[in-house]
C-alpha cells in the first residue's frame, strides 16, 4: 500500500460548501488509479495532436503545395488555434454546468473524443487545403472538450499539497504523448493519412480508464444556478482588478507560451532548411523531428516529476516557475546561434529540462488562484485561451521571421528568447502564491 492508498484527513464540514462534495475543496489525496487514468487521457490527447501538429499537417500541406506549405500550415494551425481559444473556456464552463450522474467532467471527455477521432479519420482523406483547415478545426474542438475537462479534475479532486505531483505526472502524461505523435508520424514514413489513423485510435483509448475509474462527483441541479445568457457570457471575463494574481497568472503563460510555440512550429522546416539535416548529417527531417522529440520528451518526464514533487515539499510554486522560465529562454538561444544539429539536440535538452519543470510547477500555483471552485472548469479554460492564443499568431510570426523579414531563424529564435524572459519576469507580481 502506497501513501496515496490512505484515506487521509476526514473533510471538515465547515470547508464543504453549499454544491456539497462536487464543489469541496478537495482533502482526500487520490489514489494512483486515478492519477493513471488522467494520465493516459493527456497521452491521447497529445498524441492526436503534436503527431499532425508537428509533421503530418506539414506534410499534407507540402502534398498540395510544396512553394507554399509554410503559409498553408501557418493558416490551418492558426485556424485551429483560434478554435482551441474559444472552445476550450466554452467546453469547460459546460462542463462546469453539467448535471449528469456520470459526473461534471466525464461526458465531455467522451464527446471530445469520440469528434477528435472522427475529424482525424477524415482528415487523412482531406480533398483539398479548405476542407483540411475545417476538419483540423474539428479536432482542436474535440481536443479541447477533452483537456477543459480533465484539466478541471484536477482542482475537483486533488488537495493542494498533492497538486505539483499530480501535475508533474499529468505533464510526464502529455510529454509522452507529444512522443507518441512524433513516432506515428515517423512511423508510417511519409504516409500522411495512415498517421491520421493512428493518431485518432491513440485519442480513443487513451480515455478508456478514466470513464471507469473516474470517480466524478455529480453536480446535483438545485446547486445549478439559473441559466442566463448575459451573466454566461460576462463570466468569461475574470476581473484583473478582482483577481490580480489570476491575471498575473495568465499574462506569464501567455508570454512563455508564445515564445515555445514560435520555437517549435517550424522545427521540421528548420532541420529541413537551416540545419540540412538531410544533407549534413544523411538524416531525414522527419527522424530528425523524433530525435528532438525523444530527447525533450525524456528530460520533460524527469522534470515535471521532480519539480512537481519539489515544489510540494518546498511549499512554493514561483521561485521555480521563474528558473524553468529562464531555462527555456536559453534553449532558444541554443537554437539561434547553433543552428547545427548538434546545437538542436543541445537545445531539445535544454527546452525539455526547463518545460518539464514549467509544466508541473506552473500548473499547480494556476490552480491556487483559480476564483471560484464552480467555475473551475471555465477558469482554466480561460488560462488555457494563454496557450491557445499563441497558437494563433506564432505561426503567423514565425513567417514573417523566416520568409519576410531579415535574421531567418536567429532572430525568430532570440525573439522567442526574449518573451519567454519576460514571462519569467512576471511571475513576481502573483502575491498569494509562494
Amino acid at each position: 500500500m502506497s501513501l496515496s492508498d490512505l484515506p487521509g484527513p476526514v473533510p471538515d464540514p465547515a470547508v464543504v460548501r453549499a454544491g456539497g462534495t462536487a464543489l469541496a475543496d478537495p482533502v482526500v489525496r487520490v489514489r494512483p488509479v486515478w492519477i493513471t487514468g488522467v494520465v493516459l487521457v493527456n497521452l491521447g490527447i497529445n498524441a492526436a495532436f503534436f503527431g499532425p501538429l508537428q509533421v503530418l499537417l506539414g506534410q499534407q500541406a507540402a502534398h498540395f503545395d510544396e512553394g507554399q506549405k509554410e503559409a498553408i500550415l501557418a493558416l490551418v494551425t492558426g485556424c485551429g488555434a483560434a478554435v482551441s481559444m474559444v472552445a476550450n473556456p466554452l467546453f469547460g464552463a459546460f462542463s462546469d454546468r453539467t448535471t449528469s450522474r456520470y459526473g461534471r467532467r466525464v461526458p465531455w471527455v467522451l464527446m471530445g473524443a469520440i469528434l477528435g477521432a472522427v475529424a482525424l479519420v477524415a482528415l487523412a482523406g482531406a480533398p483539398n487545403v479548405a476542407v483540411m483547415t475545417v476538419l483540423w478545426c474539428l479536432v482542436q474542438a474535440g481536443a479541447n472538450a477533452m483537456y477543459s475537462a480533465i484539466t478541471a479534475a484536477v482542482p475537483d479532486r486533488v488537495p493542494v499539497p498533492q497538486r505539483g505531483t499530480v501535475g508533474g505526472l499529468a505533464a510526464m502524461g502529455q510529454t509522452v504523448g507529444i512522443l507518441v505523435g512524433a513516432v506515428i508520424a515517423a512511423v508510417v514514413a511519409g504516409d500522411f493519412a495512415a498517421g491520421y489513423w493512428v493518431c485518432a485510435a491513440a485519442l480513443l483509448a487513451g480515455v478508456v480508464l478514466y470513464l471507469f475509474k473516474s470517480d466524478d462527483q455529480p453536480l446535483p441541479r438545485q446547486e445549478r444556478p439559473p441559466f442566463s445568457l448575459w451573466q454566461f457570457l460576462k463570466g468569461f471575463w475574470v476581473s484583473p482588478k478582482r483577481y490580480p494574481d489570476f491575471a498575473w497568472a495568465w499574462l506569464t503563460r501567455l508570454l512563455v507560451s508564445t515564445g515555445n510555440h514560435m520555437v517549435t512550429i517550424y522545427l521540421l522546416f528548420f532541420l529541413t532548411d537551416a540545419v540540412h539535416l538531410k544533407e549534413t548529417q544523411n538524416i531525414d527531417p522527419e527522424n530528425g523531428v523524433l530525435v528532438l522529440t525523444g530527447l525533450y520528451a525524456v528530460m520533460v518526464v524527469i522534470t515535471s516529476v521532480l519539480g512537481g514533487r519539489l515544489s510540494d515539499r518546498m511549499g512554493k510554486r514561483k521561485p521555480l516557475v521563474i528558473a524553468s522560465s529562464a531555462i527555456i529562454a536559453a534553449a532558444s538561444l541554443i537554437l539561434a546561434f547553433a543552428p547545427t544539429w548538434i546545437g538542436a539536440l543541445s537545445g531539445a535538452i535544454v527546452l525539455g529540462i526547463g518545460f518539464g519543470a514549467y509544466l508541473a510547477v506552473d500548473f499547480a500555483l494556476i490552480s491556487q488562484v483559480l476564483p471560484a471552485a464552480l467555475d473551475r472548469g471555465r477558469d482554466l479554460g480561460v488560462i488555457n485561451i494563454a496557450n491557445s492564443l499563441p497558437q494563433v499568431w506564432a505561426p503567423g510570426i514565425a513567417y514573417l521571421f523566416v520568409k519576410e523579414w531579415h535574421g531567418g531563424y536567429v532572430s525568430l529564435y532570440v525573439a522567442a528568447a526574449v518573451i519567454g524572459l519576460l514571462g519569467a519576469v512576471f511571475v513576481v507580481k502573483i502575491k498569494s502564491v509562494e
